[in-house]
């Protein structure tokens, strides 16, 4: 019998390990992965480098060319991109010529994929509205902004634990309140706070619901 290809939807403010959580969830379901705040980050570089006069113009140019392996840079890894990135997600024109490659990714994944995971600000409410499974993973600010602090020193980078946290705050405050797709928890989604939780115990706790829910879903195809 064929199954179902699934879809997971994450949303979640920055550094709560939803990133982390998705990419094990992938590997455990074999599942197409897709950190959509990376795409921003990607188009917020480009913009850096290329300084076009006319920025609408340019993102829908590099918008078409846009693939997954453009999303595995380390160099996304920043800060300041983060910023830059969040600014460019409040323009809704950008966000529809985005919103294309992310729902080719959640709704048409590889033949040789179980289906696709996402995670972002607005994936459950936007992107994948009809997704098999939503959450919303969540983690206290200063919580977050140590876990931020610690990646960024490994990667080598000089940064202050106050200024990240200062911008976390932010960020957090200004996905939140922005005027298109902004960050929040859908009723139908289910809540992770990972605040006193390792990666490890967060991945099992999604993993349960999933695998208590999945042979449900498959019995109705």
């Amino acid at each position: 019998m064929k199954l179902k290809k699934i879809k997971i939807a994450i949303d979640s403010p920055a550094a709560a390990g939803a990133g982390t959580i998705s990419k094990m969830l992938a590997k455990n379901f074999n599942l197409l992965y897709c950190d959509t705040g990376k795409i921003y980050r990607h188009l917020a570089k480009k913009l850096i480098q290329k300084k076009p006069k006319n920025k609408i113009n340019y993102l829908k140019k590099i918008s078409k060319k846009i693939n997954l392996k453009n999303l595995k840079s380390k160099a996304l890894i920043n800060d300041n991109l983060a910023y830059i990135a969040s600014q460019i997600a409040k323009d809704l024109r950008v966000r529809k010529l985005v919103l294309k490659f992310q729902r080719s990714l959640a709704y048409n994944p590889p033949a040789s994929y179980n289906g696709s995971i996402l995670d972002g600000r607005d994936i459950a409410s936007v992107v994948v509205k009809d997704a098999d499974f939503k959450f919303y993973i969540t983690a206290r600010t200063d919580i977050r902004a140590k876990r931020r602090f610690k990646e960024l020193r490994k990667l080598g980078k000089k940064v202050e634990f106050n200024e990240i946290l200062a911008s976390m705050k932010k960020r957090d405050r200004e996905d939140r309140t922005r005027r298109h797709s902004k960050l929040k928890k859908t009723r139908d989604s289910y809540l992770i706070n990972t605040t006193n939780l390792s990666i490890k115990s967060s991945f099992l706790k999604v993993k349960k619901i999933i695998d208590r829910e999945l042979n449900v879903i498959w019995k109705k195809t």
